[in-house]
């Protein structure tokens, strides 16, 4: 299962206990958390979303032209995060991905904490 990882830009880098990426892929390597259910997963990209995210589906769209990915995954600091991001109901976004670019959408990557 190829993957595409988005993740809160701002979160990672506001330092709120999330690295920015070795909990994600760590979950993905071991196939833990969300991943659980793949029988393999290859992470094809690792895509920022920055506020206020009005470029995050086009941006999956580029993304998707040039590295193919069967699902995104939208990340445990965005699904997750408290407070919520004032910007993206994360529901909301997850039906709109789908729509747009016909991709399974699974909303978090991890159970690490």
């Amino acid at each position: 299962m190829n993957v595409l990882i988005v993740y809160c830009g701002r979160y990672a880098a506001g330092g709120y206990a999330c690295p920015g990426e070795w909990k994600c892929f760590s979950a993905a390597n071991k196939r833990e958390g969300e991943f659980a259910g793949y029988d393999d997963v290859r992470v094809v990209g690792f895509l920022s979303c920055d506020c206020p995210g009005r470029e995050l589906i086009a941006n999956i769209g580029c993304t998707k032209e040039k590295a193919d990915f069967d699902a995104v995954h939208l990340s445990t600091c965005m699904v997750k995060a408290w407070p919520a991001c004032p910007y993206i109901d994360m529901d909301e976004l997850a039906q709109k991905i789908t729509n747009k670019l016909n991709v399974k959408v699974v909303k978090g990557t991890h159970n690490y904490g």
